[in-house]
């Protein structure tokens, strides 16, 4: 009785590859290498302070006229701030935001922009606590008020926030 086929085939028998080894050194090697960069994510026990991250700015508008100053919103949370101020008077302006409490238990904050020019647009950039502002520019328009309550949610879980 005879067995037909490649695994019964004397010819086939030589067509079989041997399989390369990796030398035991160059073994032992990476195995050492690779337990070495193991130990290293870890940390050694310490734990990690992960302080969160402050709230993402946001931006808040305010005119210049000759009446006035206009500001929205008015009302928004703690953190920081981007304040975008158009001068819509016929002179240079230079716009102060400043705490409207006397005798807090922190020291108060009060930020000038540059002079902002006539007809031309200025930043002004706070990390704003709780409480009363006041919004005024150099050449005497009406002040705004700006009222800021508890502080807003950290920005730890926002994807791609700066």
């Amino acid at each position: 009785m005879r067995l037909h086929g490649p695994a019964h085939d004397r010819r086939a028998a030589g067509t079989f590859r041997s399989v390369r080894r990796i030398p035991r050194r160059a073994a032992t090697l990476l195995v050492a290498g690779a337990a070495c960069a193991l130990a290293g994510c870890g940390g050694g026990g310490e734990d990690y302070a992960n302080k969160p991250r402050p709230a993402t700015p946001i931006n808040v508008t305010a005119a210049i006229s000759d009446k006035e100053i206009s500001i929205s919103p008015k009302e928004f949370g703690a953190g920081p701030v981007v304040i975008i101020v158009s001068n819509q008077t016929s002179g240079d302006q230079t716009v102060t935001l400043e705490t409207e409490e006397i005798g807090g238990k922190q020291a108060g904050i009060k930020q000038s922009t540059e002079p902002i020019a006539a007809r031309g647009t200025g930043t002004l950039k706070a990390d704003v606590r709780e409480g009363s502002y006041a919004l005024t520019a150099s050449d005497g328009p009406k002040p705004a008020t700006l009222e800021v309550g508890p502080a807003r949610k950290s920005a730890q879980d926002e994807l791609l926030a700066p």
